[in-house]
C-alpha cells in the first residue's frame, strides 16, 4: 500500500475527549465479546476448552485497551503527549504499530517505574499545585497517566502482536492424545485481532507440549503461517505434511472486527448507513463484525513415505453448496454482528440486502446480550 493511502486510512486521535470516547467504546465492546462467547458455549457451538482459549484472548484485548487508554489519556492536552493512530477505513482498531510499541514498552516497564514517583507522591504533588499555585497540574496528571500505563504493562496479560501457540490436553483415544492448540496474532495488514483454534491428534511417543523436539518446531510453523491472507486449507495441509505424527482434524479462525462507528470510522456500505440513521447516543454508536471460519477433516488417506513406509494425510471437507467457502478453502464460514439495541432496530427496519443470514448479537439497555437471526 502506498504511503499516501496509509495517510488516508490511518488517523491520529489528537483530542483528549475524542480519545477517551474511543477507549470507552472499546471497553464496552470487549466486555460484550465475552458474553457473546458464553452464548455460543451455551448453544453447544463452543466447548469448555474453546471458551477458555477465546476468553483468554478477549480478556487480553481488554487489558491492551486499558493500557493504551492510560498511555493516551492526555493526548492533545499535555506537551509531547503521544496520539493514538487508528485504522479508520479497514478495521476501526488501533494500527499494528501501536501494539508493537506497547510490546517494546512492556520490556522496559519495570525500569521506567523505578525512576518515577509513586502514584501517591504524584497525587500529593497535584494537590499541592492546585492549592498552592491555583493552577491545573497538567504535567503531573500526564506523569500519573504514564505511571499507570507502565503499571498496567507490568501486570501483563495483554494481547500482543504475537501470542504464541499453547496446547491444552483434551483426551486420549487408543495410542493417541488429543490437544486443542490455540494461538493469536494482531494482523499487520488488516489491523485486526485474529484467533486460531486447532484440534490435533498426536500419535507421537511424547505428548506434544512436553516434546522438546516437536513442540518448538510446531509453534514456529504455526506462527509463520498466521496470515489473514492464507487459506485455512493451506495452513492445515502444510502442518499435516510437515509433521507426520500430528494430525490437524479441525482448524478454526476468528476475526474480531472490523468495528464500525459513525463517529470514528470511514468504512462504506450498509452498516455505515445504518449507524448514521440510528443516530445513537455516545457509547452506543458502533457495530462489530465477528467472523468464524472452519475447516474440518472428513477422512484420512494413507500415502507413501520413503521406500517402505506410509503416513496419514487428512482430507478436508468443503461445503459443495457454498461457493464462497470452497473458494476460501473452508468447510464453513459464519459472520455475526454485535451491536447495541438502537443500531439493531435501524438494521431490522431497513433490512439491507446480504444481512438476512448474518447472526445478530444485540446488547440491550440492561447490558445483557441477546441473539437474533
Amino acid at each position: 500500500m502506498a504511503d499516501s493511502d496509509l495517510a488516508l486510512d490511518h488517523f491520529r486521535l489528537a483530542d483528549t475527549r475524542v480519545t477517551r470516547r474511543y477507549f470507552g467504546k472499546f471497553a464496552r465492546i470487549t466486555r460484550h465479546l465475552t458474553q457473546v462467547a458464553a452464548t455460543m458455549q451455551a448453544e453447544g457451538r463452543l466447548s469448555k476448552a474453546d471458551i477458555g482459549a477465546l476468553t483468554g484472548y478477549l480478556a487480553g484485548l481488554n487489558h491492551t485497551f486499558s493500557a493504551l487508554a492510560h498511555k493516551y489519556h492526555f493526548a492533545g492536552r499535555a506537551a509531547h503527549a503521544g496520539q493514538l493512530t487508528m485504522d479508520r477505513v479497514d478495521s476501526g482498531f488501533p494500527v499494528y504499530q501501536e501494539l508493537l510499541e506497547m510490546a517494546n514498552d512492556a520490556l522496559q516497564a519495570r525500569q521506567h517505574l523505578v525512576g518515577m514517583p509513586s502514584v501517591d507522591d504524584l497525587k500529593r504533588q497535584m494537590v499541592g499545585q492546585i492549592v498552592g499555585d491555583l493552577t491545573i497540574p497538567t504535567k503531573l496528571q500526564y506523569a500519573l497517566s504514564q505511571r499507570l500505563y507502565y503499571e498496567e504493562l507490568v501486570k501483563g496479560g495483554q494481547f500482543w502482536p504475537r501470542n504464541d501457540p499453547q496446547a491444552v490436553f483434551l483426551s486420549t483415544s487408543g495410542d493417541r492424545r488429543h490437544f486443542l492448540v490455540h494461538w493469536a496474532v494482531y494482523d499487520s495488514q488488516e489491523n485486526l485481532p485474529t484467533l486460531y483454534l486447532m484440534d490435533v491428534e498426536d500419535a507421537g511417543r511424547i505428548g506434544l507440549p512436553k516434546d522438546d523436539r516437536r513442540w518448538p518446531l510446531a509453534q514456529s510453523h504455526l506462527m509463520a503461517q498466521s496470515l489473514a491472507g492464507l487459506k485455512l486449507m493451506t495452513i492445515a495441509s502444510g502442518f499435516d505434511e510437515d509433521f507426520d505424527d500430528l494430525h490437524p482434524v479441525r482448524l478454526r479462525r476468528f476475526h474480531i472486527g472490523p468495528m464500525y462507528s459513525h463517529a470514528f470510522t470511514m468504512q462504506t456500505g450498509p452498516l455505515r448507513e445504518i449507524l448514521e440513521v440510528a443516530q445513537s447516543p455516545i457509547g452506543e454508536d458502533w457495530a462489530l463484525v465477528w467472523t468464524e471460519e472452519e475447516l474440518q477433516a472428513e477422512r484420512v488417506e494413507k500415502v507413501k513415505s520413503g521406500w517402505f513406509g506410509t503416513v496419514e494425510r487428512q482430507i478436508f471437507a468443503r461445503d459443495p453448496f457454498d461457493q464462497m467457502a470452497q473458494d476460501r478453502g473452508l468447510s464453513r464460514m459464519e459472520r455475526s454482528l454485535i451491536m447495541p439495541a438502537r443500531p439493531y432496530q435501524a438494521l431490522a427496519e431497513r433490512r439491507p440486502e446480504g444481512f438476512g443470514n448474518v447472526r445478530k448479537f444485540v446488547v440491550g439497555n440492561d447490558g445483557r446480550v441477546r441473539s437474533y437471526r
